[in-house]
């Protein structure tokens, strides 16, 4: 028998940790699916924000800016339905530490990132769903969407499901419980709606106002969204506040930083109960 090198990956190593990320990936989309009173919320809450934001602003937002208002509502709780879901999802590994669910799951031979991205992953899953309905609610009450357009917008999409599920991972793997998690979420994500630009673009807003909400994750995903969206239109640069290179590096760096810091602090808490 032929000893492995050190350091060598063990054999079947690779499918074990993809089997592993699927599992959980598919216990979270289950989840979702079994819990019709909560899918049904959580849809309605974006496709009521679509049409009524969209009705309301026409009369200022549509002259303004040059675009449809109900156009410029999809475009920000598109992203928002996205980062909110999946951010949200991540709260429940505070209920899996409760239920000693996520000791269970330490016990399996994969690594902590893996389960952490397995969690991710299946939240993911989820909010892509539901953004698939708020899309083709949108294009049924009149939103013109190509398939250009769709096509371009999966990857702004899937980096609004990251950053959501970093930003989700650091706040709650801190907390010692989910009630703690779901109060402070709320007050972590309702000035994001505001300050991220989900409602109007934050063109002509005070300086200070400006730096806040250069501090909000969602503003660049929203940004981001719309940049693609509005590509090649007279209103790109109303509804457009920042570059799309530097949505897509905030993005990016942000979820590295909060991917790795959430991971490590959900580590050692579960090391040290």
């Amino acid at each position: 028998m032929t000893a492995s090198r050190p350091g060598a990956l063990e054999p079947g190593y690779l499918a074990r940790e993809l089997w592993a990320l699927l599992a959980i990936a598919q216990r979270d989309l289950a989840k979702l699916l079994r819990d019709r009173p909560r899918l049904a919320v959580n849809l309605a809450f974006p496709i009521l924000l679509v049409a009524g934001l969209g009705s309301v602003l026409q009369p200022t937002v549509g002259k303004v800016t040059g675009v449809s208002a109900v156009a410029l509502a999809f475009t920000g709780v598109l992203p928002a339905t996205l980062f909110q879901s999946t951010a949200a999802g991540m709260i429940s590994i505070a209920e899996d530490r409760e239920n000693d669910f996520s000791r269970t799951l330490f016990v399996a031979p994969v690594t902590r990132l893996t389960l952490v991205a397995g969690k991710l992953c299946g939240e993911a899953l989820v909010a892509l769903f539901q953004g698939g309905c708020v899309v083709a609610f949108a294009a049924a009450i009149g939103v013109r969407i190509t398939g250009g357009q769709l096509a371009a917008l999966i990857l702004p999409c899937l980096a609004c499901c990251l950053l959501g599920g970093a930003f989700g991972l650091v706040t709650v793997a801190a907390l010692p419980n989910q009630r703690s998690a779901m109060d402070v979420f709320q007050f972590l994500i309702i000035p994001q709606y505001v300050l991220g630009g989900v409602l109007v673009p934050l063109h002509g807003v005070p300086g200070y106002l400006n730096v806040i909400a250069g501090a909000m994750p969602l503003r660049y995903a929203v940004d981001l969204v719309r940049s693609v969206f509005f590509h090649g239109t007279p209103g790109y640069q109303q509804v457009v506040t920042t570059s799309p290179v530097l949505d897509a590096v905030v993005i990016t760096g942000v979820f590295a930083v909060a991917m790795t810091a959430g991971a490590l602090i959900f580590d050692y808490r579960e090391r040290t109960r």
